[in-house]
């Protein structure tokens, strides 16, 4: 099966389609069954005997990716086996049921969805999703690395609806879908600062949910956090930015600075050099920088020593840049 063409849309869209439309009626189903499996990795799809039709599209946006799916009732379930054997484990998935009606079973809960809704899958553990009617989702799948929640925090908000009449719920509802729509028509810079934004969404939403807006954020200020996380990804480039930099812009002690982050389980220093490697390992494999030395790519995100990023970037991701950036050519 050939890999869908990219493709920009009336509605915004750009991005890679795959659709039953052009596949003759005895080879749809094999054809849909492929293309579920070549979107969702190792899963297991039960898809009825007839198809009618289906479409995958799918695009990027910064490290997110960005998923919608129109279909036949289907049902997907992803068991221990099939987690030993793959690697999707690292992400996980935000998914807005956007028409139809839905079940989903994960981390002991069994819930029924109602179109509007949106929820939230690890792949890191098993679960079960039954669409039985036919449906439209949209869904961000986001790698867990750069989410910056727990193993623990995740086990809580499985499997439990996000109501679209809540407020933090709401605006995430209308984000997922208007990202759906418009993925892949963004420049790269612009994606990822949108993708930034739906992370630090996501952790606000983490901590409403899990009772520690107030209560365990430093001083309770959310809001404050989520203005300095921005800050930084707007001068990530900037090799003088530093803590003293950030509380100055804030005007916060630099103290208080590193308060807020001790709730994060990361420090201030760390969390900027983590956003500098994860920007420069995009980069190292990006064809618009393809032109650019290793020793460009480092410093054009802020970093002055060749070595130490070498060192750092071995450390994080267990290779050297240069066999990073080769292995993804390969």
């Amino acid at each position: 099966m050939t890999a869908g063409a990219p493709r920009a849309g009336e509605d915004g869209f750009a991005g890679h389609v795959l659709t039953t439309t052009t596949v003759p009626t005895p080879q749809r189903r094999t054809y849909w069954r492929e293309a579920l499996s070549r979107t969702f990795g190792a899963v297991d799809m039960s898809v009825p005997d007839e198809v009618h039709s289906g479409t995958i599209r799918t695009a990027p946006l910064g490290r997110l990716q960005v998923t919608t799916v129109d279909g036949d009732p289907l049902e997907a379930r992803r068991t221990r086996r099939l987690i030993a054997r793959g690697d999707e484990d690292e992400y996980v998935v935000v998914k807005q049921l956007t028409r139809g009606g839905a079940r989903l079973e994960q981390d002991t809960r069994d819930v029924a969805l109602r179109a509007g809704e949106v929820f939230i899958y690890d792949m890191a553990r098993p679960v079960r999703l039954i669409l039985p009617e036919r449906f439209q989702t949209k869904s961000l799948v986001v790698p867990r690395q750069i989410l910056g929640l727990t193993e623990s925090d995740l086990r809580q908000m499985t499997a439990s609806p996000l109501r679209s009449g809540t407020a933090l719920g709401g605006l995430l509802s209308v984000l997922v879908s208007r990202l759906a729509d418009t993925a892949g028509s963004y420049r790269p810079h612009t994606g990822e600062l949108l993708a930034r934004n739906v992370l630090d969404l996501l952790r606000v939403l983490a901590d409403e949910r899990l009772g520690r807006s107030c209560e365990e954020t430093p001083g309770g200020d959310a809001a404050l956090l989520l203005r300095i996380r921005e800050f930084i990804g707007r001068h990530l480039a900037d090799p003088d930015l530093t803590p003293e930099v950030i509380a100055r812009a804030h005007h916060i002690s630099v103290r208080y600075l590193h308060k807020i982050f001790e709730g994060e389980d990361t420090t201030v220093s760390r969390s900027i050099q983590s956003r500098r490697l994860e920007a420069c390992r995009q980069d190292l494999v990006r064809r618009e920088a393809a032109h650019l030395t290793i020793v460009a790519v480092a410093q054009r995100w802020g970093f002055t020593s060749a070595a130490h990023f070498s060192r750092v970037f071995r450390a994080a991701y267990g290779m050297s840049p240069s066999e990073w950036r080769e292995s993804q050519r390969r």
